[in-house]
């Protein structure tokens, strides 16, 4: 019973580097969570197992070395990364990369809700731009869900989980799903580019929040 409620509350979804045609797709979040990490990883996963066209593009320019970051990723990959401070620069950035199989948009971790919403807008006006709202499993249940709340305005199109491997208990992803009510694109469990990052089946991630290693 407990892993029929747990079923319906975990809902996956397939994940962004196996989509077929074009995707954009921007991941949003608090700092810290591993947002550029994480991105990292669809990107590296997208050339190996799919072969898209894969680029990148940063709105954070607020923390230091944050576009240095994605730069090296970048750069290791061979794919373009191109930076936006503003709608101009940003509607600029996705003309240049028109051919581009899957666009990657990394952004800046917002603490006040104005802030939040001032960027979300900004990366609405992507036409058909998909966000990825990113949680870290090591946080608390309690600041999870404040968390969760504080984006549920944006009404995020995907939820991706990071550092399950730092979670003492990774059932309070529950709280995170239960709040946002939005499929669960994938998991990241570490830092290694691209081996820590997993599309897990629903009974997969109901073993990972009852605290079982999924199969």
């Amino acid at each position: 019973l407990a892993a029929m409620v747990l079923g319906e509350r975990l809902v996956p979804c397939r994940a962004p580097w196996l989509l077929e045609g074009r995707h954009i797709l921007a991941a949003v979040g608090p700092t810290g969570v591993g947002k550029t990490t994480t991105l990292a990883k669809l990107a590296a996963r997208a050339l190996l197992e799919t072969k898209k066209r894969v680029a990148f593009v940063t709105l954070d320019t607020y923390r230091i070395g944050a576009t240095e970051q994605l730069a090296r990723y970048g750069e290791i990959m061979n794919v373009p990364v191109l930076v936006a401070r503003d709608r101009a620069e940003l509607g600029r950035a996705m003309e240049r990369l028109h051919d581009a199989d899957l666009v990657l948009i990394d952004t800046a971790g917002r603490s006040s809700p104005e802030d939040v919403a001032r960027q979300a807008a900004l990366v609405r006006t992507v036409p058909r731009v998909q966000l990825h709202l990113c949680v870290s499993a090591a946080t608390g249940a309690h600041e999870l869900a404040a968390v969760a709340d504080r984006y549920r305005e944006l009404a995020p199109d995907r939820l991706i989980v990071t550092k399950v491997d730092e979670a003492a208990g990774p059932g309070s992803i529950l709280s995170a799903s239960a709040r946002v009510q939005r499929p669960v694109s994938c998991v990241a469990d570490g830092q290694r580019v691209p081996e820590d990052l997993h599309a897990l089946t629903g009974p997969q991630l109901v073993d990972l929040v009852a605290g079982q290693e999924p199969a």
